[in-house]
């Protein structure tokens, strides 16, 4: 079977057996595409055997981006993934095709996770001036992303109606379409609660834009904030509490897996409120504990004498 043909029955087969998100599917196509970009032309997927994908990581690696000369390992892989699925898809439809145990990934050094600790976290909080809405709001979001570990994507795509403030509980779609439970705590439901008290649109949106030239719609309705706007507002608020360290939402993301990992919770519970699918993923946690243990030892561990 020629790929092109292949390529579209698996995004077909992504989207409406494997319900994935547009933007995986989208991203997949953009990917696949690249071994048509090496090959020049149309090919078999017999065509492709280890010494073509051999060829076309090399080429991949070579193609380089807008800032380097060469394509990051992390992306390559992302390339290389997605090949391995198609692969996978192939043999479910007895397709003669390399088998996708075949394809190897790069070798990637982990990035040191970045938290915040409580006295960071304490300062960070308390920049938002809460006299106005803007500051109201911000504070909400800050509370809302170390509380609960959602991802920036998950924040700005809440409703209010989305949010059980009473319960201090809800669920939300990630990654995969996978819905869990989010639980946050009192201090941010009454932050949110103060936020929703002074407001006085009508948007369905929880976090909304209240300056700028796009900040309603032709209805006059307040625009829901997006991710860029809530990593800016994130970096500036941890520059103003004079935190040296890069922060960014992700970074309150990790800072609620640590603080729950430090206090005694389980890898496998972390886990579950993170929406990992894969717990090696949520392992990156684990190092950052280990300061955490030293302490503990010295403090309780018999010493000699």
């Amino acid at each position: 079977m020629l790929f092109k043909k292949a390529k579209t029955d698996f995004l077909e087969y992504l989207e409406i057996e494997q319900n994935r998100a547009q933007k995986t599917i989208i991203n997949y196509d953009r990917y696949l595409n690249r071994i048509l970009d090496f090959a020049g032309d149309d090919i078999d997927v017999q065509d492709i055997d280890q010494e073509l994908v051999r060829k076309w990581r090399l080429w991949l690696n070579r193609l380089g981006t807008n800032t380097s000369d060469t394509m990051n390992v992390l992306t390559i892989n992302y390339h290389l993934i997605a090949l391995r699925s198609f692969l996978k898809f192939c043999s479910k439809r007895n397709i003669d095709a390399l088998s996708a145990d075949k394809i190897e990934l790069a070798r990637t050094h982990r990035k040191q996770v970045n938290f915040l600790d409580k006295d960071e976290l304490d300062r960070l909080f308390t920049q938002p001036d809460t006299k106005t809405i803007n500051g109201l709001r911000d504070r909400a979001i800050l509370e809302l992303l170390f509380s609960s570990g959602l991802r920036v994507s998950e924040l700005v795509n809440l409703n209010i109606d989305h949010i059980n403030l009473k319960r201090r509980e809800f669920m939300v779609r990630g990654k995969g379409q996978k819905d869990r439970p989010i639980f946050i705590s009192q201090d941010s439901a009454d932050w949110i609660n103060k936020y929703l008290e002074m407001r006085s649109d009508n948007s369905k949106a929880l976090f909304v834009r209240y300056k700028g030239n796009r900040a309603v719609d032709q209805s006059g309705n307040h625009l829901r904030l997006t991710a860029r706007t809530i990593q800016r507002l994130v970096s500036n608020y941890s520059l103003r509490a004079g935190i040296t360290k890069h922060v960014s939402p992700h970074t309150l993301r990790h800072s609620f897996a640590t603080d729950l990992l430090i206090n005694g919770a389980d890898l496998r519970s972390v886990q579950a409120m993170l929406g990992h699918s894969n717990i090696a993923t949520t392992q990156i946690y684990t190092h950052v504990t280990d300061i955490h243990l030293k302490q503990i030892h010295e403090k309780y561990h018999n010493k000699p004498g």
